[in-house]
């Protein structure tokens, strides 16, 4: 079991404020499982949402929270250094509940198949220990100096 933090994250993702949307990592099964933590806060712009009379966390944001808390399982191996993950499908996912600004949420992703450019993750989030929203995602591994600007 391991916990990573911001620095930890930011070295193995390349996503950063206000795009990173894993506050910490809690628990880690390299190659198996993970567990964090996403703090939505209401000073954040995207989870203001579609009507600032009534803020919900938009489920995109909410699938790209899970999908970064995979992406770290996948590419915290060294042999992973370099390498970025890139979501390719989101072949079923459903909501539950809304999201609200102030919600702390924990996170889960699990390996489906995992191979050396391809694999398949299974996610799901929590608040207060119910289950809010789950799904599954495909993702390639490719070179960062490929996919992202110099």
């Amino acid at each position: 079991m391991s916990q990573l933090f911001q620095s930890a994250i930011q070295r193995i993702l390349p996503h950063r404020y206000p795009f990173l949307l894993v506050d910490r990592v809690t628990e880690l099964v390299p190659g198996q499982r993970i567990v964090g933590v996403k703090c939505f806060t209401g000073n954040e712009e995207p989870p203001l949402g579609y009507s600032p009379d009534s803020p919900q966390v938009p489920t995109g944001i909410l699938l790209e929270a899970v999908t970064q808390l995979g992406a770290i399982l996948v590419l915290e191996r060294p042999e992973m250094a370099g390498k970025i993950a890139v979501i390719l499908q989101i072949p079923s996912a459903r909501l539950l509940q809304p999201v609200q600004p102030g919600d702390v949420l924990r996170l889960e992703a699990e390996v489906l198949k995992l191979g050396e450019r391809f694999g398949e993750l299974r996610g799901t989030a929590y608040r207060d220990g119910e289950l809010i929203a789950e799904g599954q995602m495909r993702f390639a591994v490719a070179n960062a100096a490929d996919v992202l600007p110099k």
